[in-house]
């Protein structure tokens, strides 16, 4: 049987989920492929979502359009907004969220989403001819004929599982891997690799001793993902949560409308623990059955979320490690042990933990595991995730070499406005470093490559106080709004929290500021007094002070900031980030500005690096490799050196 579609997307983890439906949010006849309908975005490991430039990631998300966020404020257990001793620019946002709910939202999102089918079927075959990808046949004979493809198979590419010196095909523990397509890939000239991750034990919660461990409470404010209107609680905070399947259809997020989540009173507390030398000793006992060091596992895993054996070997002068006890819903005793990661055989795990007093009577559901699985080399990709190898097709999230859910869903959305552009002959999305988490993400992938699971930081931004998570709107939504990506509801919502931020500039620009009248206030704050009067937008200036510790001395500016009608929390406190940081705002618009020249310069097809003899050996390789769109992408390739784009520069007449 053979159907036909614009755009066809393999895999419904969440870079399949965002790509599927920010395609068919932009009028492109789309077909979702999953194995598994009940597992569509399902959390392969923490059921948490965001994180230091993770949550950041989630905001860009949601502001273009997408679906993450809400789907996490309508399933999280717990809320955090993370680095709050820090400046703006570092604060991020995360939620441990409820698996079995979370999996149920987003089904319903991509259930009730225009243009959108699903089929559930593996795929064992990329159809191509003379360059142009054609479609997909799948294990069920079925063949599906599209304009792009979009590959989004997360773990499952030849998958393989490791606990102790056992081995088992799978991506996922108790689902199957994905045979063939891997190669059938590969075969068009895509470089293959192999990388690794790993999950820990499940816990019975019924079997620990809570009392032995440090409670981890939740924030209480107004933070969460979404900038969409709060949704209405769907529960009582003393009653179960219902079925997320058994709600009324949830609107798409396309039309602008809320979905329901758990009241904020009724988050659930995380709990710390840590691990001691008894546990390490048992552990070190265990290592010549474990994969990652009898040779057994050859693939390179993620650095910044090592595994308990490898933070023994690597910090082997650490006498604790801390653990966090995460719960995985709100009506199961399932616990996740954060911090123990582990490939390590059944029984050395459990006698470990039970060295830990609060886990001294421990049960588990099971244990930790390692994977490998196949990757492809993200320098073939354009920045739009479209291949160079392959007309039409796409790639997104850890096909790609990256972790973590939100890398996935942020690159899955971009291959889905790209590819739905690419069957209207709209264009290019591309977003530029200065813009996006999402931009720096990819220009990392497909100029720099990986060599290990790539899990994006602030500190892999340039410019990150212009990429915070309080204004991913205002960088954002106006650009998806002109894609329609946005909706309508979705943009009016921003501009009238812009007109808001204005006004309220607009008044600590414009109020002045008596000295003999406000020195007696600033001396109980701890501030140094005035020696004359000054606007206000320099006194919120200072250090220590802000619009909630003023407004009890200045009316005006109590009056000023009871005028806003709607999220007065969320427009002052983004209000107060651009008077207090100003400064430094202005200063990286105008290094980003530098940088945009740059990036204006477009050199792909222009040189024939390897016939350049002024460019270094490894310049002339990796510029080959690569080939650059401009030139700014081309300085920031390891191995080009400064002198390098300078020979360019002239070559150009520059």
């Amino acid at each position: 049987m053979q159907e036909r579609y614009d755009i066809v997307v393999v895999g419904a983890g969440h870079a399949g989920c965002e790509a599927a439906c920010a395609a068919a949010q932009m009028g492109a006849r789309t077909l979702l492929i999953t194995m598994d309908m009940n597992k569509i975005a399902q959390m392969s490991c923490n059921p948490a979502v965001g994180g230091i430039a993770k949550g950041q990631i989630v905001r860009e998300i949601d502001a273009l359009g997408g679906h993450m966020g809400q789907v996490t404020d309508r399933t999280t257990l717990q809320f955090r907004m993370l680095n709050r001793s820090k400046g703006p620019a570092m604060w991020s946002p995360r939620a441990q969220c409820d698996r079995g709910r979370f999996i149920w939202a987003w089904r319903q999102v991509v259930e009730n989403q225009q243009n959108l089918s699903i089929w559930q079927d593996q795929v064992r075959e990329l159809l191509v001819e003379n360059g142009q990808v054609k479609g997909v046949e799948t294990y069920l004979g079925m063949t599906f004929l599209a304009r792009c493809v979009i590959i989004t198979a997360g773990t499952f590419l030849n998958g393989l599982m490791h606990i102790g010196r056992t081995k088992l095909p799978g991506g996922r523990c108790a689902e199957p891997p994905s045979l063939q397509l891997s190669e059938s890939i590969a075969r068009h000239g895509i470089t293959l690799g192999r990388m690794k991750t790993g999950t820990p034990v499940r816990i019975d919660g019924r079997s620990v001793h809570f009392e032995d461990m440090t409670l981890q409470p939740g924030d209480h404010d107004f933070h969460r993902f979404s900038y969409l209107p709060a949704p209405v609680p769907s529960v009582a905070s003393n009653a179960p949560a219902p079925s997320v399947a058994s709600d009324a259809p949830a609107p798409s997020v396309a039309s602008g409308a809320p979905v329901p989540s758990v009241a904020t009173e009724s988050q659930l507390p995380c709990w710390i623990t840590y691990t001691n030398p008894a546990v390490h000793e048992r552990l070190r006992q265990g290592l010549p059955d474990s994969p990652l060091y009898n040779g057994q596992i050859q693939s390179i895993g993620p650095r910044y979320c090592p595994s308990i054996e490898t933070k023994l070997v690597t910090f082997a002068d650490k006498e604790q490690h801390q653990l966090f006890l995460e719960p995985e819903g709100r009506n199961t005793q399932e616990y996740y042990l954060n911090g123990f990661s582990s490939s390590l055989p059944i029984d050395v795990q459990v006698e470990a933990l039970r060295l830990i007093p609060a886990f001294r009577d421990i049960k588990i559901y099971r244990p930790g595991y390692a994977i490998e699985y196949d990757y492809f080399d993200p320098t073939l990709l354009h920045h739009t995730l479209e291949s160079k190898k392959v007309d039409g097709l796409f790639l997104a999230g850890q096909v790609n070499g990256t972790t973590g859910y939100e890398e996935a869903a942020g690159q899955g959305l971009v291959a889905g406005v790209n590819a739905a552009l690419k069957c209207s002959g709209g264009g290019e999305f591309v977003m530029h470093r200065d813009e996006s988490y999402i931009g720096v993400l990819i220009d990392d992938l497909v100029t720099k490559g990986v060599d290990e699971p790539y899990r994006m930081f602030t500190s892999r931004a340039e410019f990150r106080i212009l990429l915070r998570q309080d204004d991913a709107d205002a960088r954002l939504t106006p650009r998806a709004y002109n894609l329609g990506l946005a909706t309508e509801a979705r943009y009016r919502h921003w501009t009238e929290k812009q007109e808001e931020i204005n006004r309220i500039l607009d008044f600590c620009k414009n109020y002045s500021v008596k000295a003999a009248l406000i020195n007696p206030y600033l001396e109980k704050l701890g501030s140094a007094p005035l020696a004359k009067g000054c606007k206000l937008v320099d006194l919120i200036s200072r250090p220590g002070l802000s619009f909630d510790n003023l407004s009890p001395a200045l009316p005006r500016l109590a009056q000023a900031l009871s005028q806003t009608p709607n999220r007065r929390e969320e427009i002052t406190e983004a209000a107060e980030v651009l008077v207090k940081y100003s400064g430094y705002i202005e200063r990286e618009r105008q290094q980003a500005e530098k940088m945009q020249r740059l990036e204006e310069l477009h050199i792909r097809g222009r040189f024939r690096y390897d016939e350049i003899q002024s460019l270094s050996t490894e310049a002339r390789q990796k510029l080959s490799h690569i080939d650059p769109e401009t030139l700014a992408q081309a300085s920031r390739i390891p191995g080009v050196s400064p002198s390098d784009i300078s020979v360019l520069m002239v070559l150009m007449g520059r």
